[in-house]
């Protein structure tokens, strides 16, 4: 029974941060360019960015996706789409899922 409880969980540990969104801990490595201005963890460095750290991660996602498609036409807007431009579907959704774990 032992061994058995074991190889559970080794096989759930990549999913330990990972949710139907995304996973956290590929989002924390896919967002370096974020953390200009959101902060290493969502925590806006500049008062006129938003914090993104506990927002709804369903609801970053569709801000990015939004801001990819040009649907977004806010001031920064440009910039976002600009710094979105390479990153995936996949990608978006751990990014979001990163920044909504965190504190």
């Amino acid at each position: 029974m032992k061994p058995l409880i074991t190889l559970v969980f080794l096989f759930a540990s990549p999913f330990v941060n990972a949710n139907a969104l995304g996973n956290a801990d590929l989002g924390k490595v896919k967002s370096p360019s974020c953390v200009f201005c959101h902060g290493q963890n969502g925590q806006a460095l500049n008062p006129s960015y938003p914090n993104l750290n506990g927002q709804n991660a369903e609801y970053l996602y569709q801000s990015m996706v939004d801001y990819q498609q040009g649907k977004r036409t806010s001031g920064m807007a440009q910039m976002m789409a600009a710094q979105l431009r390479q990153l995936n579907e996949q990608d978006l959704r751990d990014i979001a899922a990163f920044y909504a774990q965190q504190p």
